[in-house]
């Protein structure tokens, strides 16, 4: 069997349950590399019962003999990665010897923190939603080539010259327009010092590493983070997050040709989440907080425990949107889906599917541009009879309800991919494999 390169993506608003099937894939591939985002993602593995939620760190470092490697796509907050790295070899896992971090990784320091914290408190009632870690502006100085990234810390002297000069133009705003705080320099210098110590042993020519396994025809997994719809190009635009969370991504975001990526394994929840604020059509609202809302939200929601791994947010539960789908399936250039959390659904009489939307009188196949479109769009449904009988666990097509397979049958008609993989509960041996994207 010739090597294969899979990306696997989130084709909704995140929280597909990326991360298990990540870790599920990874007994046939050499490395996994994540190519974008940053600690706002959350990866939550369940393996013999035992929980584990990643943030920054690729999914296959549970297996011992994978090695992980973040991309130069990734934003990298050096105090979030010393955290991560603690919690994991605590637990007897080898961490440092496995992981390899691009040179051109962008770092997130402390006056990222404070900009992202203060313009969200700015913003008012028009807050993004953002999860306060610093991503947006680690990006922006990326783009503005003012950034500090990993591979600064080779050269301390410099480095130091250039932490002065970028936290002088940041504390600017945050003191004089947003009235908060200025971050001290004395205070981030020492955490950097302490920082570089650890970074510098697991810094890595990640493009060369990638041609290398290429070169030598072992497998590789290329991991993205958040969904599709967060996109910063193709989601729901000003409600994302600032990078490209599509497969496309992975190419600039890890250093590949798009030429060498074979499959494209895009993650799909059955029925949809958002966290955070922007359009969600198909939402059916529900708030833990004062129990007020559509009960069928809240069963979801409890059902699937929707909170999320890096807040602890509620997440927003709706019927699935084929519409957003189509949009995925098309900018992704899926090959196959991977349907989770079937089972939350088992409960349910009755299942609707949105299948279009209307907007100002005209019916739309696949979504708006903006987020101000989708203000003015409502969903269209069709209805179909649930199963009401368990799928946990459930480890054949044949021993599913008919109708469950009904339901699956209409998504991959809808969206115009095969579901390849299903989850059948959060454990890494509650899934099934209907077609081997390895094969």
């Amino acid at each position: 069997m010739s090597k294969r390169n899979i990306v696997v993506v989130g084709t909704q608003w995140g929280d597909e349950g990326k991360g298990k099937i990540v870790d599920l894939l990874t007994d046939r591939v050499a490395a996994v590399v994540r190519f974008q985002g940053g600690h706002n993602a959350g990866h939550t593995l369940v393996i013999d019962g035992q929980k584990t939620v990643l943030h920054l760190i690729p999914s296959g470092i549970l297996r011992e003999d994978v090695e992980c490697l973040i991309g130069n796509g990734v934003v990298l907050a050096p105090d979030a990665l010393e955290k991560e790295v603690a919690q994991l070899e605590a637990t007897g896992l080898s961490v440092k010897s496995r992981l390899k971090i691009s040179d051109a990784c962008p770092l997130i320091l402390d006056y990222h923190v404070a900009l992202d914290q203060a313009r969200e408190i700015a913003r008012g009632n028009k807050a993004i939603g953002t999860t306060g870690r610093g991503i947006g502006p680690a990006y922006e100085d990326k783009v503005a080539r003012r950034g500090l990234r990993a591979g600064d810390f080779k050269n301390m002297a410099a480095f130091k010259a250039k932490l002065q000069e970028t936290l002088e133009y940041h504390n600017f705003m945050i003191a004089n327009y947003y009235k908060a705080e200025p971050v001290s320099f004395d205070v981030l210098w020492e955490k950097c010092e302490r920082y570089s110590k650890m970074i510098l042993p697991m810094l890595a020519d990640v493009p060369n590493l990638i041609s290398e396994y290429n070169a030598a025809g072992k497998n590789l997994m290329f991991e993205g983070a958040q969904g599709t719809l967060l996109d910063i190009d193709h989601g729901t635009y000003p409600y994302v997050t600032s990078s490209n969370t599509t497969a496309g991504g992975a190419g600039p975001g890890a250093g590949i040709g798009p030429t060498e990526l074979d499959y494209i394994l895009g993650i799909t929840k059955a029925y949809a989440t958002r966290v955070g604020s922007g359009p969600f059509p198909s939402e059916l609202s529900y708030n833990c907080d004062t129990d007020i809302g559509d009960p069928i939200g809240k069963e979801l929601g409890n059902r699937g425990h929707e909170f999320g791994a890096t807040t602890g947010r509620q997440r927003r539960c709706g019927w699935f949107d084929s519409v957003a789908l189509r949009r995925s399936a098309q900018i992704n250039g899926l090959t196959g889906m991977c349907l989770t959390k079937l089972d939350v659904m088992d409960t349910l009489e009755e299942i609707k599917i949105c299948t279009s939307y209307s907007m100002n009188g005209e019916t739309l196949l696949l979504p708006p541009a903006s987020a101000d479109e989708y203000d003015v769009c409502t969903p269209n449904y069709v209805t179909m009879p649930g199963w009401q009988t368990s799928t946990v666990g459930i480890d054949s097509w044949d021993a599913l309800p008919q109708e469950a397979k009904n339901y699956i049958a209409f998504l991959e008609k809808e969206v115009g991919v095969p579901v390849s993989i299903l989850s059948t509960g959060p454990d890494r041996s509650e899934t099934l494999v209907i077609n081997d994207p390895f094969k």
